[in-house]
């Protein structure tokens, strides 16, 4: 799994106009779910970004997760983030898992994450979707499993 993390203010996701997700202060996750990816790096991706320490203290250094600050996220699948662009000028996806089992492990992801007690908000899988963000910082981290 890959995600790209972005620390935010506030977000939200659309799909043909109408608001389908929106959080206050916390975390958008874009979520990519490779072929070989299982419930067990869900786990370990999910328990890292919730327990990363981005968030400012009093003093403005990283020293507090999303948990500390009782964050939210706002979880979007983003199958593009497998994009080879090794060969040629259009990406290849290959790596990216299949829509049937990507669709499942985003679904996991999110209900996870609800498990833990996080306000989690999310898009809609295969949607056309248009996010707009507020990104506090800026902070961008990119996480991927097999790292």
């Amino acid at each position: 799994m890959k995600v790209v993390l972005q620390r935010v203010s506030r977000a939200c996701v659309r799909i043909e106009g109408e608001t389908v997700g929106k959080i206050g202060k916390g975390l958008l996750v874009l979520l990519g779910v490779a072929k070989e990816d299982s419930i067990d790096d869900m786990r370990r991706l999910v328990e890292k970004f919730c327990n990363l320490r981005i968030f400012a203290n009093q003093d403005g250094k990283f020293d507090k997760s999303l948990l500390d600050i009782q964050g939210e996220l706002l979880v979007v699948s983003q199958f593009t983030l497998f994009a080879d662009c090794r060969k040629g000028r259009r990406p290849n996806f290959d790596a990216a898992a299949p829509p049937p089992k990507a669709k499942e492990l985003y679904k996991q992801t999110v209900n996870y994450c609800r498990s833990k007690g996080i306000h989690t908000e999310s898009g809609r899988f295969a949607a056309m979707m248009e996010i707009e963000l507020v990104n506090d910082g800026p902070v961008t981290i990119e996480l991927d499993s097999t790292k």
